[in-house]
């Protein structure tokens, strides 16, 4: 399993950012980690090797990656795989038929359908709860949770969650609490610093930062739960090449940078917003009318480029939608370009209309992911598509 080189912890974030997990290749001098672009590795003599077999289970370029991801969330082992579900696919075999795990009834929607469609069938059971009451949790804890498991800020509703409450219950409960910082990203929050046992991320997302790639990457502290996830991941091998290693090593470097300017640009974009459509429409956790802005305040450092806007019809959402230019009608988020798109139609499409309408998510709702452009052009591209709302 991947643990991080000890001196990376000592330094700040940017500084982690661009070196932590690396070294200069001793062969060459190579500022930059090699992409170790192969299969299997030579053994010096049976039995013999320098600790690596087979790619599937290790990988220099991948295990910089993960040692990067580690230090940059606080965690000491790191973990890369192939996609984000594919991360949370593997994080779920921790757990063994007949475990009962509690989930925020606001994940994202490729969360539930992999609760709801695949891992039900196999044994296990889920409580859907709204995570923003850790009474809530409590109340869905049985003898048989193993796992918590939350989203802050939710996708696509930005409910938040008190991370240490919810800590504190799941480990009552002797379970796991298992939290997806995918829209946060370690540069605003570091849900281990509050008790979380195992943080992972679309590392698709703010991670890589170029819509370039699929990944995900979880991170965590338990030497012993560590090895578990490591044996998971060679046997069900849910795993990356190398060149998605690098490329989100190199997106990496630049976090500490676009995440500031996200952070910007979204606090820019939400205020226009408000007062254009009002504050009871606009859901950013950075706004002081949200109703949780100062548990957002006190669990984030920043409140990155993700707002979702309530329109009321889908045909106001899809006015906004056709009209705008430089904000792409796309899934995903993250990227240093912006997005917007209609999550009810979209990214949550495989959860039921019923528990979309009980969450007040409907098909007037919008989802922007602020990009790093310049904010005057987004402001103006903005302004056109809402003429007449």
């Amino acid at each position: 399993m991947t643990r991080i080189f000890e001196d990376d912890l000592r330094s700040g974030f940017g500084t982690r950012a661009i070196h932590a997990g690396q070294r200069p290749d001793p062969t060459s001098g190579a500022i930059m980690t090699p992409i170790y672009q192969t299969s299997t590795y030579v053994q010096d003599a049976l039995g013999q090797h320098k600790g690596y077999e087979y790619a599937r289970g290790k990988n220099p370029t991948r295990e910089a990656l993960e040692r990067n991801v580690a230090a940059l969330e606080g965690g000491r082992h790191g973990f890369h795989f192939g996609s984000g579900m594919g991360t949370l696919d593997s994080i779920m075999k921790l757990c063994r038929a007949g475990d009962h795990i509690v989930c925020g009834e606001n994940v994202y929607g490729g969360t539930f359908r992999l609760f709801d469609k695949l891992l039900q069938h196999l044994g296990l059971s889920f409580t859907y709860v709204d995570t923003r009451d850790p009474q809530k949790i409590a109340d869905a804890m049985t003898p048989k949770t193993r796992q918590v498991h939350v989203e802050t800020p939710t996708n696509p509703l930005m409910w938040i969650t008190d991370l240490r409450a919810a800590a504190d219950v799941a480990h009552r409960g002797n379970a796991l609490l298992v939290v997806d910082n995918t829209f946060a990203s370690p540069y605003f929050q570091r849900p281990l610093e509050f008790g979380a046992d195992i943080v992972w991320h679309s590392a698709t997302k703010y991670l890589n930062g170029h819509s370039d790639l699929v990944g995900g990457i979880a991170v965590l502290n338990d030497d012993d739960l560590a090895t578990r996830l490591q044996f998971i991941l060679n046997a069900a091998g849910a795993v990356p090449g190398p060149f998605d290693s690098w490329l989100i090593l190199r997106g990496t470097k630049t976090l500490h940078l676009r995440m500031r300017q996200h952070d910007a640009n979204g606090r820019r974009i939400a205020q226009w917003l408000a007062e254009r459509v009002g504050h009871e429409h606009v859901l950013y956790p950075g706004l002081e009318s949200h109703p949780q802005y100062e548990l957002a305040k006190r669990q984030m450092s920043g409140f990155g480029g993700m707002i979702t806007v309530e329109l009321g019809t889908k045909e106001r959402a899809a006015q906004v939608l056709n009209r705008v230019r430089i904000f792409s009608l796309a899934e995903s988020l993250g990227g240093v370009e912006s997005l917007i798109s209609l999550p009810a139609l979209m990214t949550h499409a495989s959860v039921p209309p019923d528990k979309k309408a009980e969450m007040g998510m409907g098909e007037g709702m919008i989802r922007l992911s602020c990009g790093v452009e310049e904010v005057e052009d987004l402001l103006a591209d903005l302004e056109q598509a809402f003429e007449g709302i």
